[in-house]
């Protein structure tokens, strides 16, 4: 059996070093040894955006973006998204193991008890223009909570960690429909607790003067499957925010109002509302040969293809496309599903596209679904962010009991001045900023 060790030679001294392997890594501070002299702060490693650098040891979730596999805690997406609830994926995230239906009936149980929120709340959502982007007000209200819930600081107590989660889970798609409602000048609608979580949620979204609301079953799991899918991706933008906020040991409430801001970003959640204009500015599928051409010339991009990680189609996108037939058959079909299903075919057999691995992911097609139930395209990111809730809290959980972990604290390498003297007012010659 090979030696798990890696022979470094460092040509400046002549010097060789020995480096330890452990799960086909090298620990940064190992490089550190590596010095010209007593003097040198030793070898650092250059990594923008993180693109081969693992910031830590996990166990919820698993891509291999070549095969184009996700697994949550080892079970495959699409076992999960065809046999369980969001709120089950969510106990597993959170938890490792699939709940037992006692376990279960408890754990919805106790976050329907959360679902409620302050008047105090409301109020919040309610100095907020019309016109306020919903991921906006979303992390807004997120973060007051932390003020509502002064305990919540105790993170290192698990009780006091189990409640936060209880209410995060229960809150933020009351908050979500408030926001929505506060947009189009609606009254809010109470939760129902006689309801499921995305039943309930439609509720608060959708009820009009009805004494009760009846939730349409094929949309409420269409949203449910759609939760699931977005629950938890691995080390993303939103939850390396998740984890190096909750790193300070802030509270959760103010740790995932920066996650939510991360996730409000176009190249992030965001990508989702781009599919949809891209879709909207091709207008039609005798338009598409033009608008291929324009990608090809670097004119445009094709929104909604590739991925940082999956280099293969990205699983969730096949279950979303299997899911918008079913929601056409209540909501009626969207045109534009035409225009983007005659783009993947194109996509997937050109050359251009073959050759650089642009498969559909996850935002190209959970659009259309959204917009075909009646959301408006704001709100896309939003619904991403109910679902990624459950992620962020079980990567936020493991974060806070790896003890491996410390305060978020990279390295830059310093490319400025040397040391300089203060220059007088009237010797200052003129200079261009730098920017």
């Amino acid at each position: 059996m090979p030696e798990e060790t890696l022979s470094i030679t460092d040509n400046r001294t002549a010097t060789s070093y020995t480096i330890p392997i452990e799960h086909g890594a090298i620990r940064a501070m190992d490089l550190r040894q590596i010095k010209t002299s007593p003097e040198d702060f030793g070898l650092m490693t250059y990594d923008p955006a993180f693109m081969n650098t693992a910031c830590c040891q996990s166990r919820i979730t698993y891509i291999d973006g070549d095969k184009g596999i996700l697994l949550y805690r080892g079970y495959p997406i699409e076992q999960l998204a065809e046999h369980c609830t969001y709120l089950e994926v969510a106990y597993l995230l959170l938890y490792g193991e699939l709940p037992t239906a006692a376990q279960l009936e408890e754990w919805a149980q106790a976050i329907t008890h959360h679902t409620m929120l302050h008047e105090n709340t409301k109020r919040i959502i309610e100095a907020f223009r019309h016109d306020a982007h919903p991921m906006g007000v979303l992390a807004s209200a997120v973060a007051a909570l932390s003020t509502f819930y002064p305990e919540a600081k105790n993170v290192h107590d698990p009780a006091v960690r189990r409640l936060q989660i209880l209410r995060l889970l229960g809150k933020i798609p009351t908050i979500a429909a408030y926001a929505y409602r506060h947009s189009l000048g609606y009254p809010y609608v109470y939760p129902d607790n006689d309801l499921s979580y995305t039943e309930n949620f439609m509720n608060m979204l959708w009820r009009m003067a009805e004494p009760k609301f009846q939730p349409n079953r094929t949309l409420a799991r269409a949203l449910d499957v759609l939760f699931i899918l977005h629950a938890d991706h691995e080390q993303n933008c939103s939850t390396n925010a998740m984890r190096s906020i909750g790193s300070s040991l802030a509270d959760p409430y103010l740790t995932m109002a920066g996650a939510i801001a991360a996730l409000s970003g176009p190249l992030h959640g965001g990508a989702n509302e781009a599919v949809l204009r891209m879709l909207n500015e091709i207008g039609s599928k005798d338009n598409i040969p033009a608008f291929i051409k324009k990608v090809k010339a670097g004119e445009c991009k094709l929104m909604g293809f590739g991925h940082r990680v999956y280099k293969n189609y990205d699983p969730r996108a096949r279950i979303i496309k299997q899911i918008a037939e079913e929601v056409f058959e209540v909501t009626g079909r969207n045109p534009l599903i035409d225009i983007a299903r005659e783009l993947e075919k194109i996509a997937l057999e050109d050359e251009y596209f073959v050759k650089r691995k642009l498969y559909p992911n996850v935002d190209f097609y959970s659009g259309i679904i959204y917009q075909a139930m009646g959301f408006r395209p704001e709100m896309f990111t939003v619904l991403f962010a109910i679902g990624r809730t459950a992620g962020w809290l079980a990567q936020w959980q493991e974060m806070l009991e790896d003890p491996a972990q410390k305060i978020a604290r990279p390295r830059q390498l310093y490319l400025g001045h040397a040391r300089r003297d203060f220059v007088p007012m009237e010797q200052r010659a003129v200079a261009e900023l730098v920017r």
